[in-house]
């Protein structure tokens, strides 16, 4: 019988840290675009559970947690306008797409992944309640963050048309 080919996350199992982590985030981040990718603009807005989650409010939501890690915090950008409250980012505007959340997305993880790369493990920067993250921690905290809500995606998305895996 013949294996499967391996998953991006199995073919670093013993790279180095830093690879370790970029891996796991992209692989992360590549699942959510996945399950986002299809849906319906109607569906993409369904909330199916009681919260204001739903497809396109993860997304969105998914790209102001990137820009706040990477761009606000580890490239100390300032010009930035503030953080917009937590159940705004779950709201869809008028304008908003399944394709243009998911474009977004994907330039924000772009730009995520070129101010990680000047950037050490071990470089800090100030946070207001913790005092100090390393880029180390960020790319932990954002693989959590971005894995669980690519659970929510692979839910939402089989309560909306059974798509699975």
């Amino acid at each position: 019988m013949t294996e499967p080919p391996l998953f991006p996350d199995e073919q670093v199992a013993t790279a180095d840290e830093r690879s370790v982590l970029a891996t796991f985030l992209d692989y992360y981040r590549t699942e959510v675009v996945r399950k986002a990718r299809g849906v319906s603009e109607q569906d993409a807005r369904r909330r199916l559970v009681p919260s204001l989650t739903t497809i396109g409010g993860l997304v969105k939501h998914l790209t102001v947690v990137e820009e706040s890690w990477f761009l606000r915090r580890m490239g100390a950008r300032d010009d930035l306008p503030p953080r917009m409250p937590t159940e705004q980012e779950f709201t869809l505007s008028d304008d908003d797409t399944v394709e243009s959340l998911i474009a977004a997305y994907e330039k924000q993880c772009a730009l995520s992944r070129e101010v990680a790369s000047a950037h050490e493990l071990d470089d800090n920067v100030p946070h207001h309640r913790l005092g100090r993250v390393s880029l180390r921690w960020i790319y932990v905290h954002m693989i959590e963050e971005t894995a669980r809500h690519a659970g929510h995606l692979d839910i939402l998305r089989e309560q909306i048309d059974g798509e699975t895996g």
